[in-house]
């Protein structure tokens, strides 16, 4: 099937307040003989590409929350999902589409192939704002294929924009952990390029690419592929900056309500007002029915089971009645399980990828990993006193600590969408020496019945990856199933 351009684009830039900044899209109009002319276009399409990650808030959630052990669907949860949770996966399940992200990458691609040419037809476009574009587009692109590695294992490498009928966009799988080092050496290269804090406004400073959003990428990937020290040298480039604090106990929630504070380090922007609405106000309010707490959640959160103040019961969990809990971070406005969010604030929570205290765990799980004990447990209960809690007193050895680091990023990030990965960061470690603790987790929500069975699967590590959905494999030939669901 012959691809048209993929960029169709705007008719006509305008200039941004200070509140707007993603209100520069590239919507219908132009064919591209008639774009890349100014940076105003060059701008729009970057803006294009964090507009398309914003909307995915719903499906980060999922991915990194509903096969680990902090929700439970409800009434409303659909039946796709409900399969992906009971281990019952098959490659006609909407969560094994992958074209969002994609998208995403394919206007990363766009920016990196053709922002350097606009500078021969605008002269007012300098080259420090053509490597900003360029860092930006980088941080983006390589943020969606740390996802789609995670999440499928092994992807075709796209680097190259769809632009004409004769681009080879059906490309096979490459090697998850190759996709990540090509990754980590481009943002390596273009991180000189991002600013500090050079934006106009909090929102953008926050909600777009900055050195510390890189570093906390770079980290990541280090820490998901087990290079310890390579992921503390990244996290320390954080640190020095002094741009960015763990927020005071009495604040702590400011961080999902209004956002953008003092510990984000990258978070996409929402503003109902402006109609960059989220996701997870509708999905975890009280009438949604979708996700609850589960036992696991309610065991660190709810009263009579924990002894968490800042970040537990009308902090990230709030209770109705027996047994009737919500996800608090995204429907409250402070932590006292009573302020709810009202108008144009409804849909307007932010969706944080990267903060302080994310980052601080990061480096805690590679020290430990690599037997400095009093640092990491320094940083643990630096984190810990934060949220009002007793430090810990931990034998050095790498498993205690893998444990209670694993425990306090259940507590501090709990519905952040990070704990399907830290769960499998853990399996995978050491040659899966520890694929039993991941799967008692997995198995923990599913019903009596399909424990045994959902047991036996998952003792295959490929078990743990989504298949790729067969619409995908139908329109590219050149691909081939992940093996655990080639039958």
């Amino acid at each position: 099937m012959k691809l048209k351009c993929v960029l169709i684009l705007l008719v006509m830039i305008i200039q941004f307040s200070c509140s707007e900044w993603l209100e520069l899209l590239p919507p219908a109009g132009l064919i591209r003989e008639e774009f890349w002319k100014t940076k105003e276009d060059v701008e729009a399409v970057i803006m294009g590409a964090y507009e398309t990650f914003a909307v995915m808030d719903e499906i980060l959630f999922k991915y990194g929350e509903i096969r680990a052990d902090l929700v439970i669907g409800d009434i409303n949860q659909s039946p796709d999902e409900q399969m992906i949770v009971e281990g019952n996966i098959n490659p006609e399940n909407d969560l094994c589409l992958w074209s969002q992200f994609y998208k995403v990458i394919n206007y990363c691609n766009e920016i990196i192939k053709n922002a350097p040419l606009v500078q021969d037809r605008d002269n007012t476009f300098t080259d420090y704002q053509l490597q900003g574009y360029l860092a930006e587009a980088t941080f983006l692109r390589g943020l969606s294929y740390f996802y789609l590695v995670r999440v499928f294992k092994d992807v075709p490498l796209v680097i190259e924009p769809s632009e004409t009928d004769d681009t080879d966009f059906y490309k096979p799988k490459a090697d998850g952990d190759e996709i990540l080092r090509f990754i980590m050496d481009d943002l390596e290269s273009m991180r000189p390029y991002a600013t500090t804090d050079g934006y106009q406004t909090l929102e953008e400073i926050k909600g777009r690419a900055t050195k510390a959003a890189i570093d906390a990428l770079l980290a990541d990937i280090s820490l998901w592929l087990f290079e310890y020290e390579e992921c503390i040298s990244h996290i320390e480039k954080i640190e020095v900056s002094e741009e960015y604090a763990l927020m005071p106990a009495a604040r702590w929630f400011e961080i999902f309500y209004p956002g953008n504070s003092l510990e984000g380090i990258f978070e996409f922007q929402f503003n109902n007002s402006l109609n960059q609405n989220n996701s997870m106000y509708d999905l975890t309010q009280q009438y949604s029915y979708n996700y609850d707490p589960s036992e696991k959640a309610l065991e660190l959160f709810a009263r009579g089971f924990a002894n968490e103040l800042v970040r537990g019961e009308d902090a990230s969990i709030k209770r109705y009645g027996e047994g009737d809990y919500i996800i608090w971070k995204y429907v409250g406005r402070a932590p006292d399980g009573t302020s709810t969010r009202f108008g144009s604030d409804q849909r307007s929570c932010n969706w944080v990828i990267y903060r302080y205290a994310d980052v601080l765990l990061m480096k805690a799980e590679a020290l430990s990993q690599l037997n400095r004990f009093d640092e990491a447990l320094e940083i643990i209960n630096t984190i810990r006193a934060r949220a009002d809690v007793s430090a810990l007193n931990l034998p050095n050895s790498t498993t205690a600590f893998e444990d209670a680091i694993l425990e306090e990023r259940a507590l501090e990030l709990a519905f952040e969408g990070k704990r399907w990965f830290d769960l499998m960061r853990m399996g995978r470690r050491n040659n899966y020496s520890r694929k039993n603790k991941l799967i008692e987790v997995i198995v923990k929500n599913v019903p009596s019945t399909q424990k045994r069975i959902l047991a036996i699967k998952l003792t295959n590590p490929l078990g743990w990856y989504l298949p790729i959905h067969e619409s995908e494999i139908e329109r590219n030939r050149a691909l081939v199933q992940n093996p655990y669901y080639d039958f």
